[in-house]
């Protein structure tokens, strides 16, 4: 699929809208208005952490939720701007991922408006990986950071709030946990093939030696074309079988990772998907990673075998 980040004329179109209808108006903090604090993220991944730290305490949107839609190239809808600028907190991958919501941001500042920038927050620069939602640790640094948030937002809630991430982190995330953790003994050091960089920040929590060349994983992420260095290695890789599973993007899955995923069929080689948003659409973040925790230690099973 093709990822263009040139989307300055609707981003402009949807801008000049959010700046007509709401600039004339100012936005109470929940606070001092009694209200649920309300929450927007960008994704869904994230706003299904949020939706569950906060509970029935705060109101949570999430803008990309289409499985198809991909958040590199999305185009905001007005009424996505409006959500923006009603908002009392936005949380944003950052990291160039979502360029359009800090647009959307930029175009209607707040300064009672509340903004986490995932990004800025784990220390992951523009052009580093911004999948940080596959890194066990950055979930965690985002779990505290929303808490942290609600809190702030809403004090009268406090307990509330520390009991639902309490909650949060031992029960709903419990199996997460336990399949990382199992993964990462059972396969510790075992080599593996992925179609992009996805998978390169969860790779490194479960233990597994990613071997597939950095820049192919970039380039496939971007959407740029990879160098025919980086496609002969991977082919060589798969065809001698030195790794023992291959895992694909099934939302971005190009006509060479197509190739890559037939040819390592045909010699055997387990292969395995994940994908950026939510599978099915309104799948909790941790049923969803679960799942796919869970078919990846099967894959290893068998190429291990």
């Amino acid at each position: 699929m093709e990822r263009s980040t040139r989307r300055t004329a609707s981003l402009l179109a949807v801008s000049i809208a959010i700046l007509a209808s709401a600039c004339s108006t100012s936005r109470p903090s929940a606070a001092s208005s009694g209200d649920k604090p309300t929450v927007v993220a960008a994704e869904d991944f994230w706003g299904s952490i949020a939706s569950q730290l906060g509970g029935d305490h705060v109101s949570v949107t999430s803008i990309i939720t289409n499985p198809n839609a991909d958040p590199h190239d999305y185009e905001p809808t007005t009424a996505d701007a409006r959500e923006i600028a009603g908002a009392s907190y936005v949380i944003e991958n950052g990291i160039g991922y979502d360029a359009w919501a800090q647009k959307l941001l930029d175009s209607n500042p707040d300064s009672a408006r509340a903004v986490l920038n995932v990004g800025n927050l784990v220390g992951e620069p523009v052009g580093g990986n911004p999948h940080q939602w596959y890194s066990p640790t950055s979930v965690q640094k985002v779990i505290d950071a929303i808490t942290a948030e609600y809190e702030k937002l809403d004090p009268s809630d406090s307990t509330a709030f520390d009991r639902l991430r309490t909650t949060f982190e031992k029960q709903a995330l419990a199996e997460y946990h336990q399949s990382i953790t199992d993964i990462r003994s059972k396969y510790a050091g075992t080599p593996v093939g992925a179609s992009e960089s996805i998978f390169a920040e969860l790779a490194p929590a479960l233990g597994l030696k990613l071997i597939t060349p950095p820049a192919f994983l970039t380039a496939i992420s971007e959407g740029t074309d990879p160098t025919a260095a980086d496609k002969a290695t991977i082919d060589q890789q798969i065809t001698s079988h030195e790794i023992k599973v291959y895992v694909y993007n099934s939302q971005n899955a190009t006509p060479d990772v197509q190739r890559q995923i037939e040819e390592a069929k045909r010699v055997g080689i387990p292969v395995t998907t994940i994908t950026e948003t939510l599978v099915p659409a309104g799948a909790t973040f941790q049923a969803w990673q679960v799942s796919q925790l869970r078919s990846l230690e099967a894959a290893l099973a068998e190429g291990t075998a």
